[in-house]
């Protein structure tokens, strides 16, 4: 992948008067440094003792909390964002190596505890872990990688965690482009009627089910009646937000003298998601940025900005599109050579692929991230060392992360973050920490019949 990328990277930034691929006044030069200091960095690795990523899990974590708080102050500010290090013609962003020290801190605490997190006082030391750097991240801000960091979710799913929580947090992120998509009223009613025929399937009591659905109706309809002769403000979203908290005051008692523990999960759960959807509005149009807004409204098809905040996208699918069957050869590719697709080398080298080895050779790389997923998953199923095969999840959820937004906003299905593509995309910091992140877990796997901890 590194060779592939390395020879993507000189069709991407290919200069005719530099045309010696180990030039280091180009990129390709560079990058062709940064590989023979990765090949240095990942021998080192795995050369040290696996007790040491073990023992110094916490340590390694701090340090570059450390660094991740003091880029905020002492970084340099590229792009928008105060991410890099600056050490002369070098530039390393500590956010690249803070992933595998995530990974070790939190495999070393749920090795500790074993198989404990359906208990909330061990889950919430679990997410602290993750949502701390995501935090420090999201203040420089660098939007994409803090991203990243949720992506340790998987692993406590993994790990035993209530698949409330998980299957909750996918319901999330559709619930927010369902509101950017549909009206908030029909999308609550529709949520209303979802939790109406749940309640049905748990109660299995028609009389008191009838009962809940007629208070329902009762207090909705009195709301709206005083609303339409009266007040003449509040609105249907209101309207319905204030019948579903008087409902359930009255649900209370059902709840509380049947124990139906099962129908107050249901009625805090769409209490939860009808706020939610009040929500998204606000944070769409207060809390993103605007190119950030931007770039969501025109993945849903909202605005056409083919020469704006749309130009990436659109000159990435044109490119990737262009390359057909086979690719127009190496070298050979027009929006490449011409420079159509800004941040080509870096956040949308697939779109060199795409271009100049097709469909035939993009399926190929995607083939290969897929194989190499699939293999980290074997890997990590087979380890001995609990802590082993947290980390071995976790390697494997920062890849398919990387992996699948990468690609998904360089073919318009995701917003356009800027991530790179593990071992593809041009620079260092991301090179070293996805070979870092990769073998640690290698020496783990190497040791796993050893006594770790």
């Amino acid at each position: 992948m590194m060779i592939m990328g390395w020879f993507n990277i000189y069709a991407a930034v290919y200069n005719e008067e530099h045309t010696k691929i180990i030039d280091l006044s180009q990129r390709y030069g560079k990058q062709f440094i940064w590989i023979l200091a990765t090949l240095v960095l990942a021998t080192f690795v795995v050369i040290v003792d696996s007790r040491f990523y073990v023992f110094f899990a916490y340590f390694i974590y701090a340090g570059l909390m450390i660094l991740l708080a003091l880029v905020l102050v002492l970084g340099k500010e590229i792009n928008g964002a105060r991410s890099w290090f600056e050490f002369g013609n070098i530039s390393l962003q500590p956010s690249e190596f803070a992933k595998f020290g995530t990974a070790l801190a939190l495999a070393g605490y749920l090795n500790n505890k074993r198989q404990e997190l359906r208990k909330f006082n061990i889950f919430l030391p679990a997410a602290g872990i993750m949502l701390l750097p995501a935090l420090l991240t999201a203040l420089q801000p660098d939007m994409g990688s803090t991203i990243v960091f949720f992506a340790f979710f998987i692993v406590l799913y993994r790990e035993g965690m209530s698949p409330f929580i998980f299957i909750s947090g996918i319901l999330m992120v559709i619930l927010f482009f369902l509101t950017l998509l549909v009206d908030n009223f029909y999308l609550e009613a529709g949520l209303v009627a979802a939790a109406t025929l749940l309640s049905w399937f748990t109660v299995k009591n028609l009389k008191a089910w009838l009962a809940g659905l007629g208070i329902l109706i009762i207090i909705g309809g009195t709301l709206f009646t005083l609303d339409h002769y009266v007040f003449k403000t509040m609105g249907y979203e209101l309207i319905l937000l204030i019948t579903i908290v008087l409902a359930g005051i009255i649900y209370a008692y059902y709840i509380y003298s049947r124990k139906a523990l099962a129908f107050l999960v249901i009625y805090l759960f769409l209490l939860g998601t009808v706020l939610y959807v009040n929500t998204v509005d606000f944070a769409f149009n207060h809390v993103l940025k605007p190119h950030q807004k931007e770039r969501v409204e025109i993945m849903l098809g909202f605005k056409s900005d083919p020469h704006g905040k749309g130009y990436n996208v659109n000159q990435s699918i044109i490119s990737i599109g262009s390359g057909g069957f086979s690719g127009k050869g190496y070298l050979q590719g027009t929006q490449t050579k011409f420079k159509f697709v800004p941040a080509q080398s870096t956040d949308f080298i697939f779109c060199t692929v795409g271009e100049e080895w097709g469909f035939l050779g993009s399926l190929t790389v995607i083939g290969l991230y897929v194989f190499l997923l699939l293999r980290l998953i074997r890997l990590a199923e087979r380890q001995r060392s609990m802590f082993s095969r947290v980390y071995g999840y976790g390697v494997v959820s920062i890849l398919f992360t990387h992996f699948f937004i990468n690609i998904g906003m360089s073919i318009g299905l995701v917003p356009v973050i800027g991530i790179p593509l593990p071992f593809f995309s041009y620079g260092g910091s991301s090179l070293w920490g996805f070979t870092i992140l990769l073998f640690i877990f290698l020496r783990l796997d190497a040791s796993r019949s050893e006594y770790l901890v």
